[in-house]
């Protein structure tokens, strides 16, 4: 049993297969599905995807960092109303995104600080976006850090001294299609982080891995990350799977 603990199963991307990309899946061995969030826009289609594909699909609540705009006060309060009106099993995806606008640094620290808050109030994890600014997202753990701070730190592709900053703070190590990547170097260090800290994602229809690369990714494709860090540790897939799902469960509470 695989989990694929960060796709965007409501993305346009599958608006025409969406039901046979998802039997795709189950018939790779995924059968959990944990769909982050981006922000207002997306909300009732998270919500029609819970539907559809009910016991299968869990949902996170919260504002992206590259949705940090003008209006993240109005974006922050629509995250709080859905808390108030039902439950969650994340807050995210959050963070700081430095590679598209960063005009918007100070808000995206404000609203990051604001919806760990938020997580440590109704006892979630948090789920990390980091792009060009795993020193900011540092800071802002750094002053953040307790006990009840936990979560993922997706997509990672940071460096083995970053890998090891990122789980002093509680979090697990999101691994996707980067990891199957000739450039994506987070393979040469990652046997060297005991597989209790890592969890498997595709971040569907992003980044899809080899032999798939540059087209659209779907959940089906975790099975393919299973494969490569499963040579990695130089364990099979099955360990790889029980491993990583367990890990999901421990996060997640589910």
């Amino acid at each position: 049993m695989l989990t694929d603990t960060h796709t965007h199963l409501y993305s346009d991307a599958f608006a025409e297969d969406r039901v046979a990309m998802m039997k795709r899946a189950e018939a790779a061995g995924v059968t959990r599905f944990f769909i982050p969030a981006i922000d207002s826009e997306y909300t009732e289609a998270m919500y029609q995807l819970e539907l559809d594909f009910p016991e299968k699909v869990y949902l996170m609540m919260g504002l992206h960092p590259t949705s940090v705009k003008e209006n993240y006060v109005d974006e922050l309060l629509h995250v709080r109303e859905q808390f108030a009106s039902r439950s969650f099993y994340a807050v995210g995806e959050i963070g700081i995104d430095l590679y598209w606008d960063k005009s918007t640094l100070e808000i995206q620290k404000i609203a990051f600080k604001e919806q760990i808050q938020l997580a440590k109030k109704f006892k979630l994890p948090i789920v990390i976006h980091c792009r060009e600014a795993f020193d900011e997202i540092f800071e802002v753990l750094e002053s953040e850090k307790s006990d009840d701070l936990f979560g993922i730190f997706h997509c990672f592709t940071g460096t083995h001294e970053q890998a090891l900053q990122a789980i002093s703070y509680n979090m697990k190590l999101g691994i996707g299609g980067v990891v199957t990547f000739k450039n994506g170097k987070i393979d040469k260090f990652l046997n060297e982080i005991p597989l209790e800290h890592i969890v498997l994602e595709t971040d569907a229809p992003y980044l899809s891995p080899v032999p798939y690369r540059g087209k659209r990714n779907e959940s089906s494709y975790v099975a393919l990350v299973c494969e490569k860090v499963a040579s990695i540790y130089g364990i099979t897939t099955e360990e790889v799977a029980r491993i990583t799902t367990q890990n999901s469960k421990d996060i997640f509470g589910i």
